[in-house]
């Protein structure tokens, strides 16, 4: 049941675990956005270089100035009317891990619509990092049997929700928002 997949998450990333995850674009791995021992591990697991940014999931986005310094005015325009998943960076990151923080200070940051991770995030009341589940340079998971079964058996907790889902999807659309409000595309 979904109640029960979103309460074993939660405990999971309380205690600074790592889940792997349905989201509303491809299966990732997730952690607390704010425990940079959390992030050490999915960073690990990925044998993802460090400097390498991860995005952070929020549920709404009033919950974006607890997170980012400035937000321009159309970043909430952008949210509301994209539709397809977007995922905006922003400057001036704050109060998350500082291994999540891009070297320029930003964060990329996606307000989620999904059943599993929206639900999720509203309970556990921080965001959550969300990473493409799939060690680092190899190609991202189409559907939940593409992970690889080491990556598998190195998180904490795997999601029993969506596992059977064929349908394709793709990664966020990901646009760099400057506090101005200027924007280009850094993948479409």
């Amino acid at each position: 049941m979904l109640k029960d997949e979103i309460n074993k998450a939660l405990e999971v990333l309380k205690a600074g675990g790592v889940i792997l995850y349905p989201t509303d674009t491809i299966w990732g791995l997730g952690c607390d956005a704010t425990n940079a021992q959390a992030v050490e591990k999915i960073l690990k697991i990925k044998n993802r270089p460090a400097e390498k940014s991860m995005i952070v999931l929020l549920d709404v986005d009033s919950k974006l100035q607890s997170y980012v310094t400035e937000i321009p005015e159309v970043a909430y325009d952008l949210i509301e009317y994209a539709e397809n998943p977007l995922t905006i960076i922003f400057s001036g990151a704050k109060n998350i891990a500082e291994n999540v923080i891009n070297q320029d200070g930003s964060v990329g940051i996606r307000i989620v619509k999904h059943d599993f991770c929206t639900p999720l995030i509203n309970r556990f009341r921080k965001p959550i990092v969300s990473t493409s589940a799939n060690i680092s340079g190899q190609p991202s998971p189409k559907f939940f049997d593409d992970i690889n079964q080491d990556l598998i058996d190195q998180v904490d907790y795997v999601v029993n929700f969506e596992q059977e889902n064929r349908n394709v999807r793709k990664p966020s659309t990901i646009m760099k928002l400057s506090p101005g409000g200027q924007f280009e595309f850094i993948r479409k």
